[in-house]
């Protein structure tokens, strides 16, 4: 209470103070000069002059203006945003390793101490991919050579428990799993990097061990390796996917049609898209065998992924066979002699065994054969089929319905043909079509048959 009654008393002096100054000055005017005057100005001046320190508290109460700041130049001083300028104004017009190195050294000599060096080295690794060296060994290399040397490295064994530096450590570790993700096996000029950045105790060099520890175990354990670059022709890229998915020596994998362009006779320029198809003698035996009462079905597209390259592939199959309708013919013992095909063996069980143990099994019916084309619709599809009836005839008895979806544009393909105006039917009248081809079906291919 004392001191708020010292306050109030020293605020209204103030107030006074400032109200007798003017009054003071005018009456200095106005008075005629003599003996006792100066005296009497003097102590008024001096009350009037006298300046009064205010508490702290006081400052707090009033108002501050509010000072509006915009939230772009917040964002530029806090992102990548500096960093990423820099990559585009060095590399303006072409975007190689060249310019990718270029920049990285522009940054290193712009600052002995390497201020910012994190968020550069995280800018880096987001536009590796644009210019296309995110699997070059020697760009991971140089990006932990912007690391200072000798400066996160812990000093005792509390600083390497604590996690010493740990933002500029999961800098490192991050550019070792972007590394880790691409395949790309670190040497023995990152393992000296490290060390000197970290430390042999750090936690990115404790991910370099982990990484040298399994990356030559897991190199070859893939039984179908894909090539690094994979074909740009679509006929051979074709060729490899369907020779992947089939998964059989003995299957044979046919060129129906070469990718070319034709002229119709009112002089408009078609272009014919490939056709590739594989079939093995295991799904030509399965295909002489089925039923030509219960119709084939063309389904697709099937996506399927080759590293960073998508194709698409279709199949020709049919609906499970009834339990009613199904045959279990008599094994041959001497078929294989190396691994037989059925063990008759009484193994005793024990007594915490359970005899009910049922396995669901899921019949999807056979798939006779599979292609691939860059143009998914039905007439294209159709010569797939007129091609498989050479070596399989049952095709011209048996009816076959199209289940297509609408795949992506890739598949459209970027020129209009001819099938392009005659197979894009409404959703309406799209079942109507399908029961038409069930009946035509038989005809035409009886037709192209003969």
């Amino acid at each position: 209470m004392k001191c708020a009654r010292c306050l109030l008393k020293l605020q209204s002096l103030r107030l006074l103070g400032q109200s007798a100054r003017p009054a003071a000055q005018h009456g200095a005017l106005l008075q005629p000069a003599s003996s006792s005057q100066p005296h009497m100005l003097q102590n008024t001046q001096h009350q009037v002059l006298r300046r009064f320190h205010r508490s702290p508290t006081h400052d707090k109460d009033r108002p501050i203006p509010a000072d509006f700041f915009d939230e772009d130049d917040k964002k530029k001083d806090k992102s990548l945003v500096t960093h990423d300028d820099l990559f585009e104004q060095v590399a303006r017009e072409t975007k190689t390793k060249a310019t990718f190195n270029k920049v990285v050294e522009v940054f290193i000599k712009q600052d002995v101490r390497r201020r910012g060096h994190v968020e550069f080295i995280y800018a880096a690794l987001q536009k590796m991919p644009e210019f296309g060296v995110e699997k070059d060994l020697a760009v991971y290399n140089k990006l932990l050579d912007v690391f200072p040397k000798e400066v996160f490295v812990p000093r005792n064994f509390i600083q390497t428990m604590f996690n010493h530096y740990p933002r500029q450590q999961e800098c490192g570790v991050q550019l070792l799993e972007q590394m880790e993700s691409y395949g790309i096996m670190p040497n023995v000029e990152t393992k000296v990097l490290l060390i000197q950045i970290f430390g042999a105790k750090g936690h990115a060099v404790r991910k370099y061990q982990r990484m040298m520890y399994w990356f030559p175990r897991f190199q070859n354990t893939n039984p179908y390796p894909i090539p690094k670059y994979l074909p740009e022709d679509p006929v051979d890229l074709a060729h490899f996917s369907l020779a992947r998915i089939a998964d059989d020596r003995d299957a044979k994998v046919t060129v129906y049609q070469l990718p070319c362009t034709d002229i119709t006779e009112s002089g408009e320029e078609i272009t014919l898209p490939h056709v590739v198809g594989i079939q093995s003698p295991s799904q030509m035996e399965l295909l002489a065998k089925h039923n030509p009462s219960r119709p084939v079905f063309v389904e697709g597209p099937f996506p399927l992924w080759l590293r960073k390259k998508c194709v698409y592939y279709y199949v020709l199959r049919a609906d499970p066979v009834p339990p009613e309708e199904k045959v279990e013919e008599p094994y041959d013992p001497e078929r294989s002699l190396a691994y037989p095909l059925q063990l008759d063996l009484e193994l005793d069980r024990d007594l915490g065994d359970e005899e009910s143990f049922d396995v669901e099994d899921l019949d999807e019916g056979a798939v006779f054969a599979m292609c691939m084309t860059s143009q998914g619709d039905q007439a294209v599809l159709n010569q797939w089929i007129s091609g498989l009836q050479q070596n399989n005839p049952i095709l011209g008895r048996v009816p076959t319905l199209f289940r297509l979806e609408q795949g992506p544009r890739e598949l459209q393909g970027g020129h209009q043909t001819v099938s392009d105006h005659r197979h894009r039917p409404d959703p309406e009248t799209q079942r109507e079509e399908e029961e038409v081809t069930v009946e035509e079906e038989p005809r035409r291919s009886q037709g192209m048959k003969q």
